[in-house]
């Protein structure tokens, strides 16, 4: 093992990328195929200076270390300036060298690129071993809640540590560009900080949208950043429309305070209003196994005083401590010819992202790390996904684990099987974990109530007939669920059963005449009750929905078949031009093609349509059955509240404290983000996609697919 230290100098008479003669230059460091250090951007400059530090781990020295220049460009793709190779084994240990390497394009080996200069120090990674040592002694005096990491080095991301949060509030646009025949514009914006992205949500016709939209950045670097905003018009089967762009330097911004900012469009016309707000934060770490925060007597007592009773109303977003052990996985796939994988992990908590260091040739690997995580959301689900690293290539993927954090059971090691990309079934292999989780019960059932975490990069909803067809099964149960209801009711009415009709009659009697507000809470508290009573008395005879479960693995063998192949949009596209053997010249074959995008968009809204009104109903039937008892629990205590109000408040009362607070919302807080309780309430309770996707399986045979369809051949 070598350690590497790398000072990134400065550039030399760079090619000119941009319009203006000039370039946004950044650099990458690749390793094995995978990126371990990104430089900053250097604005508007060929001859940019950097001093910039990275430290790495080397397994292999013989192994060239890859830097590529790149010019950063708006909302676009980056533009390729040149590349180098760093012959890590012609480096004479332990003593510094100045290195000058000259850019080159593999497409164009003649011209001139430019140089990028540096300098570097290669030692034997015993060296450093005292230097590690009193590096985290120093840490642990300085700070209680975070780890030390032994691994220097990011191994896959600039840094593995964000030392505070940036919370950004997308208010509202105002008189932005008209970009559509009919004088309006279908807005919607894109933000950009560092690695990290974000895209709002589209307001259709309007030059004045109103977003109301709330997310939060991971601050890295001490000194702040830039955040990239450009506006888009969104524009049906073409290229979107670029509307203009602006740039919030978090440098300038003090902390611990919300700033107002109105932001005016750079190469268009309006402003956007902006809300953010920079709070220092204890920081996401990971360490080796030796560094464990809940294993020390005095750190565990102090993290278990942060999140007592007695601090309910300290800091609200901070809900809670995660603590994840990745020890080791075994038996896993092999995704490489000679029969072996590269493995390394990939831990997630919903924007928060870690990454162990790759086990090279080994299907059964030892990682032997600590992840710790600050929880916003206790219904939030850990994912665990192992991939294979593949030089110069994208990661293959071997297995996933999505572990809700409300199912974990502390301080036990774990192991968990593998599931395919869709959760839906088991794939070779097992990892062994162990997790603990401390949290607030009453800041975790207040943050219920409050809007969920949107991801910054979330998937785009693909058109695919199972899915479609999924989706319509789903929504038909839960209208025949009503349907039968109503049969139901009318077949008291007609006494096809006198003995049930006499009883509804009298239980009808009885409820009208003496019907008061508050029944109607009573009522559901009595069906929880009821539901809650059949589980523990071993009545409930509920089981997995071998429906869903059987359609989402016919989806993820589509998407597999997918994955080999096109893109379904692209698909179209070659299809089309193949059989007609002409590019997009012929103005009527374009038409055909504008057409069979908008089909394709229709049949996505319909079919995310579906899905959203499927997944209402089975929310609030499990919140019933008790799927997640926090949730449950939950509901009672509200439902208690409820009852207790309508019973000593007059009605009239409760209208005109509610239609006071309406009125008032605007005044009292004007930038505040509407929401609905009970709606943010439904969206921590998981559908029964969801409830699939997150059980467990067992280690046994009887859970493969087509085990399964055998056994349940309907």
């Amino acid at each position: 093992m070598y350690q590497l230290d790398i000072t990134l100098r400065r550039g030399q008479n760079l090619a000119a990328r941009d319009r203006g003669g000039t370039s946004d230059p950044y650099v990458k460091f690749k390793l094995g195929g995978k990126e371990v250090f990104r430089s900053k951007t250097i604005h508007k400059n060929l001859n940019p200076v950097w001093e910039e530090k990275a430290c790495i781990l080397i397994d292999n020295p013989r192994e060239p270390l890859y830097i590529k220049v790149f010019d950063y460009d708006f909302g676009l793709q980056d533009d390729f300036i040149g590349s180098a190779f760093l012959n890590l084994a012609s480096l004479e240990l332990n003593r510094q060298t100045d290195v000058t390497l000259s850019l080159k394009d593999p497409h164009y080996p003649d011209h001139d690129l430019g140089n990028i200069l540096l300098s570097v120090l290669l030692a034997p990674r015993e060296e450093q071993r005292e230097v590690t040592m009193l590096m985290r002694k120093s840490w642990k005096r300085s700070s209680k809640f975070q780890t030390q990491s032994l691994r220097l080095s990011d191994l896959h991301r600039k840094s593995q540590l964000w030392r505070g949060i940036v919370s950004v509030t997308l208010i509202e646009g105002r008189e932005l560009k008209a970009m559509d025949a009919n004088g309006l514009s279908d807005p919607y914006v894109k933000f950009r900080l560092g690695h990290q992205k974000y895209k709002s949500k589209i307001m259709p016709k309007t030059l004045n949208p109103q977003w109301r939209e709330q997310f939060d950045f991971h601050l890295y670097e001490e000194r702040g950043g830039i955040i990239d905003i450009t506006v888009w018009d969104k524009d049906a089967g073409k290229k979107d429309d670029f509307i203009g762009r602006c740039q919030v330097d978090l440098s300038t911004l003090s902390k611990e305070q919300t700033h107002k900012l109105e932001m005016p469009l750079e190469e268009g016309e309006g402003c956007l209003m902006l809300l953010v707000t920079l709070t220092a934060s204890a920081a996401v770490t990971i360490s080796d196994l030796s560094v464990n925060s809940l294993e020390d007597p005095k750190e565990r007592e102090e993290i278990l005083k942060r999140y007592s009773p007695m601090r309910m109303f300290h800091n609200m977003k901070d809900v809670g401590f995660l603590q994840v052990k990745v020890i080791r996985a075994e038996a896993l796939m092999a995704a490489d010819v000679t029969g072996k994988s590269d493995p390394f992990c990939v831990v997630e908590l919903n924007n928060d992202r870690l990454l162990t260091h790759t086990v090279y040739k080994n299907l059964n690997p030892e990682w032997n790390k600590v992840f710790t995580f600050n929880i916003k959301d206790i219904h939030s689900v850990l994912e665990v996904t192992v991939y294979d690293e593949d030089r110069d290539r994208s990661a293959d993927f071997l297995g996933k684990v999505a572990i809700p954090l409300l199912s974990i059971q502390n301080g036990e090691q774990k192991a968990y099987v593998l599931k395919n990309k869709q959760l839906t079934g088991p794939t070779k292999g097992v990892i062994y974990l162990e997790i603990d989780v401390i949290f607030n019960a009453v800041k975790a059932s207040i943050r219920t109530l409050m809007p969920k975490e949107q991801k910054y990069i979330e998937e785009e909803n693909r058109l695919s007939k199972q899915l479609l067809l999924r989706n319509f099964i789903r929504m038909k149960r839960c209208v025949m669920v009503l349907i039968n209801a109503a049969y139901y009711i009318n077949s008291c009415f007609d006494w096809d059963s006198p003995p049930r009709s006499l009883a509804a009659f009298l239980v009808f009697l009885f409820v009208v005449w003496n019907f008061e507000l508050y029944m109607i809470p009573l009522a559901l508290l009595l069906l929880l009750a009821w539901n809650y009573f059949l589980i523990i008395s071993g009545k409930d005879n509920r089981q997995h929905d071998t429906v869903v479960e059987d359609m989402l693995e016919d989806e993820e063998e589509e998407d597999d078949r997918d994955d080999k192949s096109l893109p379904r949009c692209d698909k179209i596209t070659w299809l089309w031009y193949s059989t007609s053997g002409i590019l997009q010249e012929d103005s009527e074959k374009k038409g055909f093609m504008d057409k069979l995008y908008a089909i394709q968009e229709v049949c996505v809204s319909v079919q995310n349509i579906l899905d959203e009104v499927a997944s209402f109903g089975e929310r609030i039937k499990n919140t019933f059955n008790w799927t997640v008892p926090f949730l449950s629990w939950l509901a009672i205590v509200a439902l208690c509240v409820f009852t207790v109000i309508l019973y000593f408040i007059p009605l009239r009362y409760i209208v005109l404290v509610w239609g006071i607070n309406k009125f008032t919302k605007k005044l009292r807080s004007p930038y505040a983000i509407d929401n609905n309780e009970l709606l943010d309430f439904l969206s921590r309770v998981p559908s029964d996609v969801q409830v699939v996707q997150y059980h467990e399986l067992k280690q046994d045979s009887s859970h493969s697919p087509s085990k399964r369809k055998k056994n349940n051949p309907g």
